[in-house]
């Protein structure tokens, strides 16, 4: 049976870095492996974000995932709802909802955390479900996530509510943004009211006696309504897991018919178990045909404009996640690796952009060597000369190409 794995370091994509003489952290950071891979593979750039569609990280991987995001997407929400279990209702709407740190300043309000200080998700789960327990009503239902990523459901809701993503609004003032949820009268006053318990709330009592930031607000975004999405055993005739220690890619692969698989100690960010996650692919590798590994720490640096961290995760990413899946890859006869990032999260802006990302679509099975210089990075990728214009199109790329 030919294997096929995915390798995806969420928003590893950036642009050149005075402080790394202008160089991105992909081609500044020491990543073998990576390098290694786009030696020897197919080694290019592919638009993961069709023209005119936001930059999300919902939208990007399910183009990587095969799926066309002009057919098939209907919102990031509705895929983390599946991870948790959820199911939509046709007359429901999933929101994201972020437990956010917000600052008055004089007549502003300040987007200070999109994450209230990386709150655990210990601490978030207990908010959440007090949350649920004095606010929850037929029309409005909170789900916990993890850490700072949470699920409120509305039934009978309305979806042409315009909502920003908070990551994208660090150090703004949002007092204007916030008003938009007034299209609802119901919805605003919900908002309101969490905002009071969230002030009172014994965990960010502790944390704020801790040094740390309160979650002293929820911030909704990314809603829909359940999506129609076509099994990739129906597609393709594949089957496999998809390992990820956030909702949306888990949810994503239950939509595609993988199986969501919880690794104690994924996070999300630099402290996930990496090992976890290897060892469950292999697992699924020994059984399946498919695999997708994903991993969120370079985005979440990337959204905080930290350099060393985001230096840190991709390094890492090679090591304990590229290395040991290439290893298996060469080790196996029959061993496809597609390797990319889902879209750029430049450190200078915090937020994701649209441009096309590199990727490389190693087999182990070919010896060729092509000689790059510059390893995997975003100049080399380009320098190829090889573009796929649909990101859509990689998967059947890993599945059917010749190399």
């Amino acid at each position: 049976m030919k294997k096929y794995i995915i390798l995806l370091g969420d928003g590893m994509g950036d642009y050149g870095i005075d402080e790394l003489d202008d160089k991105t952290p992909l081609f500044y950071a020491a990543t073998p492996n990576m390098d290694y891979m786009a030696d020897r593979g197919l080694f290019g750039r592919a638009r993961t974000i069709p023209e005119g569609a936001e930059p999300g990280s919902d939208i990007a991987n399910m183009s990587v995932l095969g799926y066309d995001p002009l057919l098939y997407h209907t919102g990031r929400s509705p895929l983390e709802a599946a991870s948790m279990g959820v199911e939509l209702a046709q007359d429901e709407i999933a929101f994201r909802c972020n437990l956010v740190t917000l600052d008055t300043f004089m007549n502003s309000v300040i987007m200070d955390d999109y994450s209230a200080g990386h709150i655990s998700t210990k601490e978030a789960q207990i908010i959440i479900n007090d949350i649920q327990a004095e606010l929850g009503t037929e029309a409005f239902r909170f789900y916990p996530g993890v850490s700072y990523r949470h699920l409120m459901v509305w039934k009978c809701g309305i979806d042409t509510l315009k909502t920003r993503p908070p990551h994208d609004l660090t150090g703004q003032d949002v007092s204007e943004i916030l008003k938009d949820y007034k299209i609802s009268k119901e919805l605003y006053t919900l908002i309101g009211h969490a905002g009071e318990i969230l002030k009172k709330h014994p965990v960010n009592l502790d944390r704020i006696n801790s040094n740390k930031k309160p979650a002293n607000a929820i911030w909704l975004w990314g809603q829909g309504r359940a999506p129609v999405i076509p099994s990739l055993k129906n597609l393709y005739n594949l089957e496999g897991g998809m390992i990820s220690a956030v909702d949306l890619l888990k949810g994503l692969g239950i939509y595609a018919g993988l199986k969501p698989v919880n690794v104690y100690g994924a996070t999300g960010y630099l402290d996930t178990n990496y090992k976890g996650k290897v060892d469950a692919a292999l697992d699924i590798l020994s059984e399946d045909d498919f695999v997708y590994i994903h991993i969120e720490a370079p985005d979440e640096a990337s959204h905080k404009g930290n350099l060393k961290d985001k230096l840190k995760a991709i390094m890492d990413f090679d090591y304990h996640i590229v290395g040991p899946m290439l290893s298996y890859a060469q080790k196996t006869e029959n061993c496809r690796i597609l390797l990319l990032p889902d879209h750029y999260t430049p450190v200078s802006m915090m937020t994701h952009t649209s441009e096309p990302v590199p990727f490389c679509l190693f087999d182990s099975s070919s010896h060729k060597k092509k000689i790059r210089t510059t390893g995997f990075n975003e100049s080399g990728a380009e320098a190829s000369g090889l573009y796929i214009d649909k990101g859509h199109e990689l998967l059947p790329l890993l599945l059917g190409s010749e190399i």
